[in-house]
């Protein structure tokens, strides 16, 4: 009987913690630093994937995410030995992914054709906004026009180009959001990621929003027009929504993402990364110790703890149905030891906000910009 993880995949994620300057709505661990120690880093890196290695040997890899902090900032000799060490390591996918996420900076751009040597075949572009006057209160490095050329590179260097844009910005209204998306889809992207605004707790943007100096937000009726046009315009241009801020043309999809939303199994490596690896039948959740130089220390690098079916069951529900394809409630009655209950499923299908099937559960278009609720209400005791 195959583990469930198989259902998803296996997926290896490195985290490059540093960037080039901290974005005042950021909250992932990300850290500016004057100079950074390339060679250790890569010597790190190179035996934190050996070791992973060592307890998952004989898998196939299905897909390389290195991701940050801004990845772009590392040396692509550093990506290369990473690759070596990621084929030496375990048996790949014939159509294995590589990603990079990177800012669009001439900087980083120029270095494209040696990622790309390195064994990238996909980038993921931090554009955020098309006019400058919002990167700059994003605290962006580049330009519109420096973003638009970056991704011109991109596209012409790598199989596949994806990139981020967020709405939801300070006095951005709803007509100005429907030109800028729609001029970003005339580009001939395949796939992007769109985001909402949100201020999170320990920002800068936070720390404005609690002193009240956070001006010209979007009230609940705006962000639920943004979320709905968005919705209508990627339909418009074919891009599908496979996920809840991602869209895509058909066969297009993030193959890394959608191992995470699938439950499958994946390594994480660097600081603050997270993974879940199955080991002999035990699910586990692992951490890696978060600041930069702990990390590079090497002594307590990784947390671990086993995962109940309960806990893998719940995961599974909140990751799963934040996809299209929705999920088959048998797998969360494996995992849990106990079905959902029917009486919540009807609650939500006749609100409109869920459809299901023997073998799928999926979250309806009304029921995506609700779906924290939906997710309550199904997980009610």
């Amino acid at each position: 009987m195959a583990d469930d993880w198989e259902a998803g995949g296996f997926g290896l994620y490195l985290h490059w913690p540093f960037c080039a300057a901290k974005c005042p709505y950021c909250d992932f661990n990300s850290h500016v630093t004057a100079s950074v120690d390339h060679d250790a880093w890569r010597r790190a890196f190179v035996s934190e994937i050996e070791r992973a290695g060592q307890r998952t040997p004989g898998r196939v890899l299905h897909s390389v995410f290195f991701g940050g902090g801004t990845p772009s900032l590392m040396e692509p000799a550093t990506v290369g030995a990473i690759m070596e060490t990621v084929h030496r390591t375990w048996p790949v996918a014939n159509d294995l992914e590589v990603t990079l996420e990177a800012n669009p900076t001439s900087v980083e751009a120029g270095k494209f054709a040696d990622f790309r040597a390195a064994g990238v075949n996909r980038v993921s572009m931090g554009i955020q906004a098309l006019n400058d006057p919002d990167l700059r209160k994003l605290g962006r490095m580049h330009s519109a026009a420096e973003g638009l050329a970056a991704f011109d590179i991109a596209r012409n260097t790598f199989d596949r180009v994806s990139f981020d844009l967020m709405y939801g910005r300070q006095d951005q209204s709803l007509s100005a959001w429907e030109a800028e998306l729609t001029q970003a889809l005339k580009l001939g992207l395949d796939h992007i990621s769109l985001y909402q605004l949100t201020i999170e707790v320990g920002t800068v943007f936070g720390d404005l929003y609690k002193l009240g100096k956070l001006n010209g937000l979007p009230d609940d009726d705006l962000s639920a027009d943004m979320y709905a046009l968005t919705q209508d315009i990627c339909a418009d241009h074919n891009m599908l929504r496979y996920e809840v801020s991602n869209h895509a043309t058909y066969g297009s999809e993030s193959r890394h993402n959608k191992i995470y939303w699938r439950y499958g199994d994946y390594v994480g490596i660097g600081p603050g990364a997270h993974g879940r690896i199955t080991i002999d039948g035990n699910r586990i959740a692992t951490e890696q110790a978060r600041m930069p130089a702990a990390w590079l220390d090497g002594t307590n690098r990784q947390k671990e703890e086993s995962l109940s079916g309960t806990d893998q069951a719940v995961e599974f529900l909140m990751m799963g149905l934040r996809l299209s394809e929705g999920i088959d409630p048998a797998r969360y009655e494996n995992l849990s030891g106990k079905a959902l209950q029917p009486a919540r499923i009807t609650e939500l299908v006749n609100m409109g906000l869920l459809e299901a099937s023997n073998d799928s559960l999926i979250v309806s278009n009304q029921g995506f910009s609700l779906l924290n609720g939906v997710l309550r209400k199904l997980l009610e005791d």
